[in-house]
């Protein structure tokens, strides 16, 4: 029995000086990074809320997507806890945060509001470098995004800028996701974003935008260095389509019960 306890406390006391020693991830740790009183998980409740709701989104989809193809579900929901930190400094600069509404861009550049969107994955690795984030975390950080282009502000400047910058100036630093895990959490997180964009969330309408969202991912190349298979994109595709419906799902009109109003009417009005 001592030989037991011993054993216990010796290898959870050794167990965080492995992980960085051989850069390795166990479940342990990732079990704490998913207690929502982690600091930085309440701060950015607190600062950046819509940030907040929008990857606990993610991290549902990428769960579901990861266990479909037999990858590290709990390693995907963890990384998507925290793969948009870096909003937390300039929380209002995102439409997710901003509630009521207000286009804090319009008084901006595009190059400008271009930097500040980019420049969330820096932010968001010094953030995760001062709560002592493990670097696999990090990569969800910084790969999220790959070499993808920040679009809206792109058109933006092609229409006041036609002459300043050109499209290279316009895309994240990347790298592109380099394992299946990150690549899930990329597609999710783009799927999330697009899927409250749709005016009628249709069954038919997420099915052709969810494909849609994987085949550009395709084309562009964001997925090569991922190892993710066609066979696994199938997976994925009708896993997040899946999911999809579920949250959009509809619910039955109920009607008003008028009894009520009737039964409180004036007297002299029932008898008109």
């Amino acid at each position: 029995m001592l030989n037991g306890v011993l054993s216990a406390i010796v290898v959870l006391g050794v167990l965080p000086v492995f992980e960085v020693v051989f850069r390795v991830l166990t479940n342990i740790s990732l079990l704490e990074l998913m207690d929502f009183n982690h600091p930085l998980l309440k701060r950015m409740l607190l600062e950046a809320p819509g940030t907040y709701q929008h990857s606990l989104v993610v991290a549902n989809l990428g769960e579901t997507a990861a266990e479909s193809i037999g990858a590290n579900a709990l390693l995907v929901r963890v990384g998507a806890y925290y793969h948009d930190v870096g909003k937390i400094p300039k929380a209002q600069y995102f439409v997710e945060n901003q509630i009521p509404y207000r286009d804090i861009h319009k008084s901006l550049k595009p190059s400008m509001s271009k930097l500040i969107i980019i420049n969330h994955v820096k932010e968001g690795v010094e953030l995760a470098k001062k709560y002592h984030l493990n670097p696999k975390i990090i990569d969800f950080i910084v790969q999220h995004h790959g070499r993808s282009l920040v679009y809206y502000f792109y058109q933006r400047a092609k229409e006041l800028e036609p002459k300043s910058g050109c499209e290279e100036d316009y895309r994240y630093p990347g790298p592109r996701p380099q394992s299946k895990e990150v690549a899930i959490v990329s597609i999710a997180d783009t799927i999330e974003a697009l899927s409250r964009t749709l005016d009628e969330p249709t069954p038919s309408r997420i099915r052709e935008m969810v494909k849609d969202v994987v085949r550009k991912k395709i084309m562009e190349g964001e997925l090569d260095e991922s190892d993710l298979t066609l066979k696994d994109l199938e997976k994925i595709t009708e896993s997040f389509i899946r999911m999809l419906n579920a949250i959009f799902h509809t619910r039955i009109n109920y009607p008003q019960d008028n009894g009520d109003k009737e039964s409180t009417k004036p007297q002299e009005n029932k008898s008109k």
